[in-house]
């Protein structure tokens, strides 16, 4: 199964970023955790990162062309990106929505992801194991849409 890892903005200064939030770990150790959790899935992962919305965007694009299953952290675009929402909403395989800390304990404006409407799931507040669970159900074959 192909599976793709697409994070959002800011998400590549994890581990500098408001550690008290996102945690010490750093992007690399959030890459090397999805691709090691891949290969001892047996999974097809990639894992990407942008601050760039049309770049995820493109992204989200050739993952709904390749029928891939999509871990996505759409980070600040979550509250508001209705251009990430619908490419999201294009994607055929499944979509496990991620974020780090726990969006609905934090600033009002973060309760609210206009993503999770189109997911086959959420996982929230459990850092960077919230990607190795999302990785595990996708492996499991319970991500159908």
């Amino acid at each position: 199964m192909k599976v793709r890892v697409l994070n959002g903005p800011n998400l590549g200064r994890l581990g500098t970023r408001e550690p008290e939030v996102y945690g010490a770990s750093t992007y690399a150790d959030l890459v090397a955790l999805c691709e090691s959790t891949g290969r001892d899935l047996g999974l097809d992962v990639t894992v990407r990162q942008t601050d760039a919305e049309h770049e995820l965007l493109g992204w989200l694009h050739a993952a709904a062309d390749e029928g891939a299953a999509v871990v996505l952290n759409p980070a600040a675009w979550s509250h508001y990106s209705y251009a990430v929402r619908d490419a999201c909403a294009m994607l055929r395989g499944p979509l496990i929505e991620v974020h780090i800390s726990n969006i609905h304990t934090r600033e009002e404006f973060r309760h609210h992801s206009v993503v999770s409407a189109v997911a086959t799931g959420v996982i929230c507040g459990l850092g960077l194991d919230g990607y190795r669970l999302a990785l595990h159900h996708l492996a499991a074959g319970h991500g159908a849409r």
